[in-house]
């Protein structure tokens, strides 16, 4: 490995390991604030930092998209992801809902056929239903406590997975940042059209009042964690090449059980770590078959 391709490497374990952290932040205000209305806040504020930035690079015809429909569906995606994701990691530990969530570049490959056409090999059909197996068995003791909620990081998994999906799609119509803003411009909306009409429900259980201002502190702390993880990320594929830096991801796992087990006394049981084994080994497994010629690794960071 060339100087290049370590420090590559060194950013993108840097950029996964904050993304990491911005959870940790997130579920710091579990009782303070719905978890709908913290992911509606965070992107909000994070629109608009990236819109500055945009401006000052790109200036105003950066923000028109070559096709508006596309970006909506990519910010909805991203949207229902990211509400899903911080209302598990709310309700469950997080590496838990972590390791739940690496099944998402595994599903993309697996809808990449059934929505683009692509050809997809037998064999990944057949490691989606390991790394399934293994969803299944951390979910199992959390499903008789939790309920349907411990279902949670599974739909956003599946969320974060059309967007990755609509990413492919979406790859040459404009620059990394613009891309970044749209995804969050048409996020930030329907979050907030959603926690509002929670809150105008007349459930008190959806209710909400003005977040206190520590709480408007963590959500600006997660949107600025979360462009520094991407950029991170971009700084460490530019430099090193993506099948280099992808299995760096995994990073992510072991900063949340750190991070659990510190701040929150989540300890992964048996459960969790054969099951998150079995999700991890299956992307890596993916991610080896995909260096081969004629193929591309699809392993890749989830964007929060």
């Amino acid at each position: 490995m060339t100087p290049t391709e370590r420090s590559g490497l060194i950013f993108a374990v840097a950029g996964f390991a904050t993304l990491s952290v911005g959870d940790a932040v997130v579920k710091s205000m579990s009782g303070d604030w719905p978890p709908y209305a913290v992911a509606a806040l965070r992107f909000a504020i994070g629109a608009l930092g990236l819109s500055v930035l945009l401006l000052r690079s790109e200036g105003p015809q950066a923000f028109i998209p070559a096709n508006w429909k596309l970006q909506m569906a990519r910010g909805a995606c991203l949207a229902f992801a990211s509400a899903a994701f911080f209302s598990a990691i709310y309700i469950m530990p997080l590496a838990e809902a972590m390791a739940i969530g690496f099944l998402a570049p595994i599903l993309t490959q697996m809808l990449a056929g059934l929505l683009l056409g692509e050809d997809v090999r037998p064999k990944v059909y057949l490691i989606s239903l390991v790394a399934l197996s293994g969803t299944a068995i951390i979910l199992r003791p959390n499903l008789a406590l939790l309920g349907w909620g411990a279902l949670l990081p599974l739909i956003s998994a599946v969320f974060f997975a059309l967007m990755m999906i609509l990413n492919r799609v979406s790859g040459a119509q404009g620059s990394a940042l613009s891309a970044q803003v749209f995804v969050a411009g048409f996020s930030a909306p329907i979050l907030i059209v959603g926690a509002t009409a929670a809150n105008m429900s007349g459930v008190a259980e959806l209710s909400f009042g003005w977040p206190s201002w520590d709480v408007v502190a963590r959500c600006a702390l997660v949107a600025v964690t979360a462009s520094t993880a991407h950029w991170l990320a971009y700084m460490g594929t530019m430099r090193a090449g993506a099948a280099q830096v992808a299995p760096a991801i995994y990073v992510q796992m072991l900063v949340a059980v750190t991070l659990g087990w510190v701040f929150f006394d989540d300890v992964p049981d048996g459960y969790t770590i054969l099951g998150a084994g079995l999700i991890i080994a299956s992307g890596l497994y993916l991610w080896r078959d995909g260096l081969k010629p004629g193929r591309s690794a699809q392993l890749g960071p989830k964007r929060r």
